[in-house]
């Protein structure tokens, strides 16, 4: 039967009755969404829990004696990272892809099925039981989504962009979103990691893009800069461009760098900042409050805020981090005139916050060599790097420290790491296998410390009394050969750097962005040719295009790994121009690999990485992809704002003005895969000295949170207050919202109303990549909701956007099924009905699924649209074996 069955799907695959076309879209899809809690023991430590983030499932396993034994894979939302226990019989695991949360019950018999399907904000992350007897649910999420019951409000200032959503976990309610008790909005941007105090009255959020206090100021415009870089940087009598300048609040003053260059002294900027940043790292929240609620916040703890831990016995609060340096200057080497921040550009710490006081700890304090050029092995052996979850022994002698971009544990006596008074030794640090480890789970009594590892999506035992690996499991693993092959060239410092402390992901982290700002220029660096077509619009106008690249570039804010492939050139300017491919090689491929220079320039490595390497690194880092949109409407359409702002973006000749639409250059073609640029070069306003490539816009809603542009505040402009971001739009950062940008003169922009001009921002807000919204979405049909309209009509969403085949499709609808104590899997044709993994009939309508609930009051349907393409791997329960779902098999020891 099985064979036949699976005969009967390839057969559906390739006469093209599936509602996806298998040789055009693939079977995964890399969003690497990051691990925060990944990994749980029960209560009573006999059974552990692990997500299995690439195939969507959490993973249960019998804690035995010697080792591990898989017991149960249930499939749960897209991309889960955090696993939390509420009981003995029930768990809950926060799907980052999917905007949800599962709640996973075990019946009387063992069999575990998900209960119900939480809708919450966007991107979830972390989840604690916390208040009175632990029972509140507390899940971080960002401020906007589809489903949250409130506008986002994108264009208003002073709007805190990160949500905590509470949940009585006595009285979860049965919609769509449940009756959350409430949403406790916090004023940062994005959060992360959750921790609860000893007794559970308190719960401490920690703002994952926290930021460090930094801006950017604009040079004068048309002609003059803020800062001039050094004259002896020239191509045909041509000085380098006048650019902006980064600038760090010290606690008094917003202060600018010095110019080594001509002996210049660091300067005071306070009159060109029209904002204030009071960095609110850490919020604590009362747990117990009839309505909980913030009650007070913790500054200056890091940049990255990463995960948290409290000490068992007095509640002393431990953040790991990183602190950027971006208010430091210039790669390359160091030179008696110019210094630079090669190789020494983030600090990896954990800061330690106790009786209100905030110390931060380097975690490698022992490297004292960055004024040389490349680090030692000493060093390296000795360095941490991307410091993750953390976890404390029962009786709060030691912590242990998961250093994902170090393949380490790192094990701290918290005596020491109080005091400050640790040194980082070689047999304090355990190597772990697989790589990459991202979550901890402690069993103090058996002395057994369990790791996962996202590099392999495996789970390493170690013995805490002999401090050694003794087991190494992996999970089944649907991602491709060349994804887990060059993963570690993003994260792994020990390969990417000399002294083992930084790598491509301390600023574009987990593939993404830090939000931050850097000024890496290089002021002994050389001119390089710009081969790169502009515009055609600029054809008008040969005298402002460049010919060249000058290495003091200025400001430029860290982009995104996400969506690179078909997107043409590089960087902001485009100078990693892929010019010297090979003939069987795309432009991206060779744009993305002569990022190799990066290695020793920045990173301090001794030399670059070999061909190797970087066409695995490319390999991997061209499959990344950005989720759906979370401001798109989840079937597609547009508001009437964001339509009539299409159609001016089409068509009005609002730029010159009176000579192109918005579209010219950033063109918008979600069929072509064009999302805000067509690779082209664009003259960026024609009072400034450089030129840049078209960005895409699919990232805009991420930039969010600066109101208020850099300048003189007696010009016209009032201070405008409290803001969560220091950086927002242009290649520098320096321009505060969209609006703003398309009002500034020297842009020339002119649109026919400010109406128009308004419809436009909520447009490019909009603007939708690869995947469509719905994308991800889930919804779980149980006995207490089989009767909520709300509820079938989002399945009948799902069901119309998953039949949707142009002008591409947007999702297959996969269903998973608890039906009379047995799993069952399936995937819906294009002809709207169903085949199932576990029944002869070939075909199965959704009126005859939903009806199922009926039979048995523990019946519970879960509806998920998975990428285009997946669905037969998400759906049909199979790995690449044939091996059914939940056969013991898929876990390999």
């Amino acid at each position: 039967m099985v064979k036949l069955f699976l005969a009967s799907c390839f057969y559906l695959i390739l006469s093209g009755s599936l509602s996806v076309f298998a040789s055009d879209l693939e079977s995964f899809v890399a969003f690497e969404s990051a691990h925060v809690t990944p990994i749980a023991l029960s209560l009573d430590k006999r059974r552990l829990y692990a997500v299995n983030t690439p195939d969507n499932r959490l993973e249960v396993f019998a804690v035995k004696k010697h080792g591990l034994k898989h017991l149960h894979s249930i499939s749960v939302g897209m991309e889960p990272v955090s696993v939390a226990v509420r009981n003995r019989n029930e768990v809950w695991v926060v799907n980052h892809l999917s905007d949800s949360v599962s709640i996973v019950r075990f019946d009387k018999r063992d069999k575990p099925y998900v209960k119900q399907t939480l809708l919450v904000g966007d991107e979830p992350r972390d989840i604690v039981f916390a208040g009175h007897n632990r029972s509140r649910a507390f899940i971080t999420t960002a401020h906007r989504g589809q489903n949250v019951p409130y506008d986002p409000q994108l264009k208003t200032a002073g709007i805190g962009r990160a949500d905590v959503w509470v949940f009585d976990t006595n009285n979860i309610g049965n919609g769509l979103t449940g009756d959350p008790l409430t949403i406790i909005q916090l004023f940062g941007d994005t959060p992360r990691a959750l921790a609860v105090n000893k007794d559970g009255s308190k719960v401490f959020a920690a703002i994952f893009h926290s930021g460090n206090q930094t801006t950017t100021i604009q040079p004068d415009l048309p002609n003059g800069g803020l800062d001039k870089p050094s004259p002896q940087h020239t191509v045909n009598g041509e000085a380098a461009a006048a650019t902006s300048l980064i600038v760090k609040f010290d606690g008094a003053d917003w202060m600018g760098p010095g110019n080594s260059l001509t002996g210049e002294p660091p300067k005071v900027w306070s009159d060109r900042v029209r904002f204030s940043l009071p960095d609110k790292d850490v919020l604590v929240i009362d747990a117990n409050a009839e309505i909980p609620r913030e009650v007070a916040s913790y500054s200056h703890v890091g940049t990255t805020l990463f995960n948290m831990v409290v000490h068992p016995l007095d509640d002393t609060l431990y953040v790991s981090n990183t602190e950027a340096l971006n208010h430091k200057r210039f790669e390359g080497d160091s030179t008696p005139t110019s210094k630079s921040v090669k190789g020494n550009f983030i600090e990896n710490r954990i800061t330690v916050i106790k009786e209100g006081q905030v110390e931060p700890r380097n975690l490698n304090k022992h490297i004292t060599s960055y004024d040389q050029p490349v680090g030692t092995l000493w060093e390296k052996r000795r360095s941490v790097s991307i410091p993750t979850d953390m976890v404390i022994s029962d009786d709060g002698k030691y912590l242990y420290l998961a250093a994902f971009g170090s393949n380490k544990i790192s094990r701290f006596k918290t005596k020491k790491l109080n005091e400050d008074s640790f040194k980082p030794r070689r047999r304090q640090q355990l190597k772990v296998s697989g790589g990459g480890p991202s979550g901890l789970a402690l069993d103090s009594a058996r002395n057994k410390l369990y790791v996962m590892t996202r590099f392999d999506n495996g789970i390493s035992v170690i013995d805490t009394k002999r401090f050694k690996e003794v087991k190494h499991y992996t999970l089944y693993n649907p991602e491709p050969a060349n994804i887990i092959q060059g993963r570690k060239f993003l994260y792994n410092a020990n390969i990417t750097s000399s002294r083992g402390d930084v790598s491509c992901a301390s600023c574009h982290i987990f593939g993404d962005m830090d939000h931050l700002a850097w000024d890496l220029g290089n002021p002994n660096g050389a001119t390089v040719a710009n081969p790169n077509p502009y515009v055609p619009l600029f054809d008008l106008f040969p005298e402002f295009t460049k010919p060249f690249f000058n290495p003091m570039k200025g400001p430029m804010t860290t982009q995104s790994l996400r969506g690179l492939k078909g997107n043409g050139p590089m960087h902001w300017r485009g100078d990693r121009t892929g010019a010297s491919r090979d003939a069987n090689e795309t432009i991206e491929e060779q744009a993305f690999e002569d990022f190799n220079v990066a290695f020793p320039g920045l990173l301090g490595r001794k030399g670059p990485l070999n061909d190797r390497q970087m066409q695995k690194f490319t390999d991997f880092a061209l499959q990344l992809t950005y989720p759906p949109s979370p401001i798109r409407r989840l079937d597609n359409s547009l508001t009437p704002s964001q339509s009539n702002g299409r159609t001016v973006f089409m068509n009005e000749l609002s730029t010159g003005p009176g000579l192109a639409a918005c579209n010219d250059c950033h063109t918008v073609d979600e069929a072509a895969g064009d999302f805000g640029t067509s690779g082209g070069m664009a003259v960026e306003g024609f009072g400034l000295d450089e030129n840049f490539k078209t960005p895409h816009m699919r990232n805009l809603y991420q930039k969010v949170g600066m109101f208020g542009s850099t300048g003189n505040p007696n010009d016209g402009y009032p201070h405008t207050g409290d803001q969560v971001r220091g950086f927002g739009y242009m290649p520098d950062g320096s321009i505060d919202t969209v609006s703003e940008f398309l009002t500034l003169d020297f842009n020339q922009f002119g649109f026919s109303s400010e109406s128009n001009k308004q419809d436009v921002v909520d447009f490019t807000l909009s603007m939708t990549g690869e995947m469509a919204p719905i994308v991800g979405q889930q919804v779980t049909l149980n006995a207490k909701n089989y009767h909520d309209t709300e509820v079938h009509a989002r399945i009948d969403l799902m069901i119309e956007r998953a039949g949707v085949i142009t002008p591409r499709p947007e999702c297959d609808l996969v269903v998973k099924a608890f039906i009379n104590g047995k799993t069952i899997g399936a995937i819906m044709l294009a002809s709207g009905q169903f085949v199932l993994d576990r029944y002869d009939a070939p075909e199965f309508s959704d009126d005859a699924i939903r009806s199922l609930i009926s039979h048995n009051k523990n019946n519970t349907i879960t509806y998920t649209c998975a990428p285009p393409g997946s669905g037969i791997r998400m759906g049909i329960d199979r790995n690449e074996d044939g091996i059914l779902d939940g056969d013991e098999t898929r876990f390999k020891g």
